[in-house]
């Protein structure tokens, strides 16, 4: 699929600056991965309540929609948003190769710092958070992308082999047991009562709030390397080669991979694994497809609503957690409680709850940068990563 290019000529490639489509995705991944974050917040109790009486086969018009609504977003941008983490990676290393540094270097340093993050973020805000993983599958990835193309398909292959191998059998094993019938257990908003509360749940519960990062670290790993790899295959160059290469994933992406999401996505919660982790990365690779090549299309100067996403892109770390707090403002029990008094109004008002967040978003990400060339927490990063010394030419 991907056509070998070598890490000299990638490098070369990347002298003339940003990647002008990169910021523009990563601000599609981040708005995107909200649109399936939202329905955790937006349940009257809280995440825990939204898996303890999951909806995972419709009786009606509005579970069909919510249902829906789901399947548009679930899992696809986080797979975006991975593989994009994974170009920015392989552009660290460029860079590196360029002022001709040792890698890893300090590359260490930052993926502790996003694991430390992540845990803030985990313990204080969202039990949902993926930047612990992505902390661990940088620390991982960051000795294996300067490796050889062949060590970086074999890792590919078998970390990606092992792990679909093993989705599909949990997968045949849930469709191997009886239905469980009865009434879902009754969900109280007094779980999302007190903050307190909230914060020490997801400490003395720990392992089990943070099961899903098993299942996400080696799906990272393949798509760190995956973006990596693509970065390095130009395919976000305007040339013929990555034409050909967008046209391959565009048909990976919409041809093969979202008809069968839609299935799953419709077929009940036994399938919820291969739904959340096995298909969206073959959809995700067709959004990064479809969009670079649109950004390649337009005029060079944006519009309002590309600056938005643009900007949104450039302060993704802050953005992110921006997202999230708000939405537990708005919609947990200690805040605004919405998610207990819209409870009957599911799922329309959560599109309304979706929509003011990200224009929220979109309007902090605008200001700020016209005061700041990075979000705050990736000011942030920047100071504690940096060596001093090497701040003001940075």
């Amino acid at each position: 699929m991907i056509h070998q290019t070598s890490a000299v000529t990638a490098a070369s490639q990347s002298r003339g600056g940003r990647i002008p489509s990169l910021d523009l995705l990563r601000g599609v991944a981040i708005l995107g991965t909200f649109g399936t974050n939202v329905f955790l917040f937006a349940h009257p109790g809280g995440p825990t309540g939204f898996f303890q009486d999951f909806i995972g086969t419709a009786t009606g018009f509005a579970e069909y929609a919510e249902l829906g609504l789901r399947v548009i977003s679930n899992g696809k941008f986080l797979a975006l948003l991975t593989i994009l983490f994974g170009v920015g990676l392989e552009l660290q290393y460029q860079s590196a190769r360029r002022r001709g540094a040792s890698w890893p270097g300090r590359y260490p340093l930052r993926a502790g710092i996003l694991f430390l993050e992540g845990l803030a973020h985990y313990l204080l805000v969202f039990e949902g958070d993926v930047l612990m993983a992505y902390g661990l599958t940088s620390l991982l990835v960051a000795y294996l992308v300067g490796r050889s193309d062949r060590v970086v398909r074999t890792v590919v292959a078998v970390v990606g082999g092992a792990y679909a191998t093993l989705l599909l059998a949990l997968t045949a094993f849930f469709l191997s047991q009886p239905d469980v019938s009865g009434e879902p257990v009754p969900v109280s908003p007094a779980a999302t009562a007190s903050w307190p509360g909230q914060v020490s749940l997801r400490l003395h519960e720990f392992l089990m709030l943070r099961a899903e990062t098993v299942l996400i670290v080696p799906s990272a790993v393949v798509l760190f390397l995956l973006g990596s790899r693509l970065r390095r295959a130009g395919v976000f160059e305007d040339t013929a080669q990555g034409g050909r290469l967008r046209a391959r994933l565009l048909v990976l992406g919409f041809a093969v991979g979202l008809p069968l999401n839609v299935l799953t996505g419709f077929s009940g919660p036994d399938w919820l694994l291969v739904d959340r982790y096995l298909l969206p990365p073959l959809v995700a690779l067709g959004l990064l497809a479809l969009i670079t090549h649109l950004s390649l299309r337009m005029r060079e100067r944006p519009g309002t609503v590309r600056s938005g996403l643009i900007a949104v892109g450039r302060t993704a770390l802050s953005c992110y957690v921006l997202q999230n707090l708000l939405a537990g403002i708005l919609c947990y029990g200690w805040g605004f409680g919405l998610a207990e008094q819209f409870a009957d109004a599911r799922p329309w008002w959560i599109v309304g709850l979706w929509s003011f967040v990200g224009l929220v978003n979109v309007a902090f990400a605008v200001v700020w940068l016209r005061h700041f060339d990075r979000g705050p927490l990736e000011l942030l990063m920047h100071r504690l990563h940096t060596p001093r010394r090497s701040r003001p030419g940075d």
